[in-house]
Order: C-alpha cells, then sequence, then structure tokens
C-alpha cells in the first residue's frame, strides 16, 4: 500500500555517507533513524531508481542541487535523495552531481524504507533487482503533505513541481 498525503512516514532507517567529521558523525556511512532526522523540520524527498542512472544524474539530482536555494526560501529545511544503493555509492554519485552540501544522499541499501513507503519497484528486467518508483514528497514533522508518484516519464516528482506546490 502506498503511502499517501496525511500519512506518518514509516519508521525506519537510512544510511549517509558522511565527508566530514563532526560529534556523533563519524567519517563514512551512518545510520540514521528517519523519526529522528524529520522532527520539526520540512523536508523535500525526492526518490528514484538509482545513482549514476541516465534521467537521475541528468535531470533529477541537478533540478534540486539548482532550485536548493529557492526551496528554501519557501520553507524547506533540507533535501533528500533516496534511492536502493548503498551508501559509498550515495556518497561517490553525491560528489560526481556536487550536491554535497545541498542535498542529503540517503542510501536504502536493502530498500527497506522504499517498500514501507509502498513505492517499490521491480527493474529485474534490467539487471536491477527492487529499486524505488520515481518520485517526490513533501514531509513536515514526519507527515506527508505532498506526493508527486511518476506513471513512467520524468514530469511531477521535479524540484520545480515541488516549488509550485509551496506556493
Amino acid at each position: 500500500m502506498t503511502i499517501k498525503i496525511g500519512e506518518r512516514l514509516p519508521e525506519g532507517t537510512l544510511a549517509e555517507f558522511i565527508e566530514t567529521e563532526t560529534e556523533g558523525c563519524s567519517l563514512g556511512p551512518n545510520t540514521f533513524q528517519v523519526a529522528d532526522l524529520v522532527k520539526g523540520k520540512k523536508i523535500a524527498i525526492f526518490g528514484l531508481p538509482g545513482a549514476f542512472t541516465p534521467t537521475c544524474s541528468a535531470k533529477h539530482v541537478p533540478g534540486y542541487v539548482q532550485n536548493a536555494d529557492a526551496l528554501r526560501a519557501k520553507g524547506v529545511d533540507e533535501i533528500w535523495c533516496i534511492s536502493v544503493n548503498d551508501a559509498f555509492v550515495m556518497g561517490a554519485w553525491g560528489r560526481d552531481q556536487k550536491s554535497t552540501g545541498i542535498v542529503r544522499m540517503m542510501a536504502d541499501g536493502n530498500a527497506a524504507f522504499t517498500k514501507a513507503l509502498g513505492l517499490d519497484a521491480d527493474f529485474s528486467k534490467h539487471g536491477m533487482g527492487t529499486r524505488s518508483q520515481r518520485y517526490s514528497m513533501l514531509v513536515e514533522d514526519g507527515v506527508v503533505k505532498q506526493l508527486n508518484v511518476e506513471q513512467g516519464g520524468f514530469d511531477v516528482s521535479s524540484a520545480e513541481t515541488m516549488l509550485t506546490q509551496l506556493g
């Protein structure tokens, strides 16, 4: 069952490759409870099938990087990219996309969180196994306020769509 507007995000963990060590976060992959990360924050989240894939690399991530300041000006505290990849891959992709410090590249290596959202997809015919559907959502204090799930292609999950939904 796909998550709906008005519902709370499910329990789960996501991993992030930390580039700079800080108190409480060591270098390399760190695992975080989603519930802890979303408390009191407005977060623009977008999910996509995979790191380094064509549309994801050419359009989806760059759109959120380019529009990050505009999203923040409309009250967004953080921007997350979630993909069914490991934290090492997501960290490398973030460096490649020049998104470090702009978009948090969150790894859902086993697709557990993506499945809990009901946004998983079978990409076996492409040799990729279980992946994420392409989507975006606006989450406030853990509650979904906007949800845009692609029906094939790349239209409704863009940063530009998110900006129009923020008013």
